[in-house]
Parts: structure tokens; C-alpha cells; sequence
């Protein structure tokens, strides 16, 4: 298998390591600030904590996948990445729903399910904590698990709507 990795074994996965060290190893200042208020601004919003995924996304929550191949995996419900030319925000609804919204935010760059922008000041924060907050269920309540909750995030392992993108 490539890269060490099964055919059907998603790289990026959900794991103990510390969201904090990791952002407290991001070299640029203003990043650095920056991926520390979105960290605050999306626990908010979700009301889940976040958790480290693979080595540079920090995700909130998770859904499970299923490609028609039926390879399969799980991925965060909302999250995001300092990368080296931005900050990277994942939205796995995509975006076709929020015209209005994006086009209140300011200044930024979409992919299928990724929101790119330079600086957390280029965009309004709360059209931004906005839509976080539409694209994601709400929180659940902790209740005895039926099965249709993971026992350690809470979140539904039932898929959330068709609309969910699978794992980038």
C-alpha cells in the first residue's frame, strides 16, 4: 500500500495529540493569534471541544463518510488548518447555501468544502462564527448512547443531511 497506508485507511484521523502545542508551534505571530481565536470562536459556536486530526487539522465533532467505492471514514464537522499561505477553515456542507453570508464575510477564497483566508482581520468574525453555526448540528445533549452517538464526542454517527462533503 502507498505510503504505508490500506487502500481503504483515510491518513488524516482523529488522535490525542495536544491542539494547544500544536498551535503554539505555529512560527508566525499573527497565525499563531489568529488559529487561536478561531480555536476559541468555533468551540463557541459548536460547543464541542476540539481534537487534533492527522497532523495540522484541529476538527470539532465528526461525521462518518461513504464514498459509492465504499471506502468510508469519518471526518470533522467543522475545523481548520494554519497552513504556510493561509488559514484554511473546513465547512463540510460546502458552500451553496450561503450566498448572503459569504457575501458579508470579506475577503477570502472557497474550495469544495474549504474556506481560505489571510488574516482572521480580513474577514467580519461574526458572519464568520455565523457560518460556522449553520453548518454544523447543534450540540448534542448527553443521554444514555442509542447507538446513534459516539460514546466520546457525542456526535450523531448518523449522517447529518446528503449534503456533507466526504473527507478532503
Amino acid at each position: 500500500a502507498a505510503g504505508g497506508y490500506a487502500m481503504s485507511e483515510v491518513k488524516t484521523q482523529k488522535n490525542d495529540a495536544s491542539v494547544h502545542e500544536f498551535l503554539e508551534e505555529v512560527t508566525d505571530g499573527r497565525k499563531r493569534a489568529d488559529s487561536f481565536a478561531i480555536l476559541e470562536i468555533m468551540r463557541e459556536v459548536t460547543g464541542r471541544e476540539p481534537a487534533m486530526w492527522g497532523t495540522s487539522i484541529i476538527g470539532f465533532g465528526s461525521y462518518r463518510y461513504k464514498y459509492a467505492s465504499g471506502r468510508e471514514g469519518e471526518w470533522p464537522l467543522v475545523g481548520f488548518a494554519p497552513r504556510k499561505r493561509n488559514l484554511t477553515l473546513y465547512i463540510m456542507s460546502g458552500f451553496d447555501d450561503y450566498d448572503a453570508l459569504l457575501a458579508d464575510l470579506g475577503k477570502y477564497k472557497t474550495g469544495k468544502a474549504c474556506l481560505y483566508i489571510n488574516r482572521l482581520s480580513d474577514v467580519d468574525q461574526e458572519t464568520l462564527r455565523e457560518l460556522v453555526r449553520q453548518s454544523v448540528p447543534p450540540s448534542p445533549k448527553p443521554t444514555a448512547s442509542n447507538g446513534d452517538t459516539d460514546p466520546l464526542t457525542g456526535a450523531s454517527t448518523r449522517p447529518r443531511t446528503g449534503r456533507l462533503l466526504p473527507g478532503v
